[in-house]
């Protein structure tokens, strides 16, 4: 999937359905857990440095899985690649079931309610589309 970089950086300055500063580490081994403020916008999972406004990447929760990994944390993978996982710790046990109701409602039910792309109500078009590959984690 494609999508302009410009118009995602504008869309992770819109309202959040949630949002919060999270534990996270990456997929590649030997990543550790860095301080991230997580924002979800749309089907878009933002995350940025906790000291900067431009977000350091995103995830696109179209064919996601949210696991649960343990009370207070919980990851999510891609059908396309399951072993590539992005972890997260909450605060809570309470956060995290929160967090996970919200992806995972977030990654199917904007479609489901329009039968549009949730995308095309803020003027992202499908021929504009690339991923956030610039920035860096």
């Amino acid at each position: 999937m494609r999508y302009n970089e410009k118009e995602l950086q504008a869309l992770s300055r819109q309202p959040a359905e949630l949002a919060a500063e999270l534990g996270m580490r990456g997929p590649k081994k030997g990543s550790v857990v860095k301080r991230r403020l997580v924002k979800l916008v749309v089907n878009f999972l933002f995350y940025f440095r906790t000291d900067e406004a431009e977000p350091v990447g995103a995830l696109l929760l179209e064919h996601c899985r949210v696991t649960q990994e343990e009370p207070s944390g919980f990851s999510i993978s891609f059908i396309e690649d399951p072993e590539r996982k992005y972890h997260f710790e909450c605060y809570s046990e309470e956060q995290c079931l929160e967090w996970m109701g919200a992806l995972r409602r977030a990654r199917n039910e904007i479609q489901k309610m329009t039968g549009k792309d949730p995308l095309e109500q803020f003027g992202i078009s499908e021929e504009a589309r690339f991923q956030l590959s610039g920035l860096k984690a």
